[in-house]
């Protein structure tokens, strides 16, 4: 598998995959908007080539694939990936996070590409009474966007079934690292970043006993590529969980947070906020049995990373 194409890969997680593939000798295709990601993300290496267009162009992604005729494999991690944009405006949530993924399959299929890796979300399961979250656990997602999320994943599903393409979907947990903003929906830990950097005392919502399963991005990268280069058919349900398979509260987190600045642990506890949920940490045993895939960082380790990331850039 030589050229891969990355939806989304001037993103937070979408550019981290793509540097991950250039280490790995692969050929890369980014293929961006540029809405949230940054062109400065984007690996500067000769095999990358980068084109700005929105997944929801039909037209341009047809040229782009008939282009390059080689594409052998397809990660699509672009998408609108907010809570509150989407309840506020959900048929602009369906088009971007539905009809782009149709957009991207349909092509793939008439294109030969046998290898599709979708980024879902543990959204789509909504409050669950259960832990931790097994990929058995039935949707009930809470917000248009954890929908759309899931009807991506059902389409992923039966273009695999149809067409015999090799195809997974992940849910995955918060993910966090460098490159991050704190404007996405699981950037608690970069706003703690830059309130503590600018010395401000921290926000917690709530009690802080809220917990949550924080897995590093580079491990993500890790369980996306060890799907893309599975040859196996996909399995009946080709949905994986990407997680730690540990919960963290908040309380917890910033404690580490504050370890790693060497400051006293000292938030300003404010009011929970409505429909938050309150506890919530997934399995990785579907992933790791497949694949012997696991994570590797600890969550101090990524902590300090990710710290050094913004202390430095």
């Amino acid at each position: 598998m030589e050229k891969i194409l990355v939806t989304g890969g001037a993103g937070f997680i979408g550019s981290h995959v793509v540097d991950r593939l250039i280490k790995k000798g692969k050929k890369v295709i980014v293929v961006d908007n540029l809405s949230s990601g940054n062109e400065e993300n984007i690996n500067n290496s000769n095999n990358v080539r980068f084109f700005q267009i929105d997944i929801t162009d039909s037209e341009n992604l047809k040229a782009l694939f008939v282009q390059h005729k080689d594409i052998e494999g397809v990660i699509h991690l672009a998408a609108q990936s907010k809570v509150t944009p989407s309840v506020e405006n959900p048929l602009e949530d369906a088009t971007i996070n539905i009809n782009g993924t149709i957009n991207l399959l349909d092509l793939s299929n008439k294109h030969g590409v046998k290898n599709f890796v979708y980024a879902s979300s543990a959204a789509v399961y909504g409050h669950t009474e259960t832990l931790p979250i097994q990929e058995e656990t039935p949707a009930s997602p809470l917000s248009p966007y954890g929908v759309s999320k899931y009807a991506g994943e059902e389409y992923v599903k039966a273009y695999g079934r149809l067409y015999g393409m090799n195809v997974s979907a992940l849910r995955f947990a918060n993910v966090y690292g460098p490159r991050q903003t704190a404007s996405t929906e699981a950037g608690v830990i970069t706003i703690f970043i830059e309130q503590l950097l600018r010395k401000e005392q921290p926000v917690i919502y709530g009690d802080g006993e809220q917990t949550r399963d924080f897995i590093y991005v580079d491990d993500v990268v890790s369980a996306v590529i060890s799907c893309l280069i599975n040859d196996g058919p996909s399995t009946h349900n080709p949905a994986f969980n990407v997680s730690t398979g540990e919960e963290t509260s908040i309380n917890q987190l910033l404690t580490v947070l504050c370890d790693v600045f060497n400051i006293d642990f000292n938030p300003n506890y404010e009011a929970e906020r409505p429909g938050d949920i309150k506890y919530s940490y997934l399995s990785n045993e579907k992933l790791t049995s497949k694949y012997q895939w696991s994570p590797k960082t600890q969550l101090g380790e990524g902590l300090k990373n990710t710290v050094d990331y913004y202390q430095f850039k």
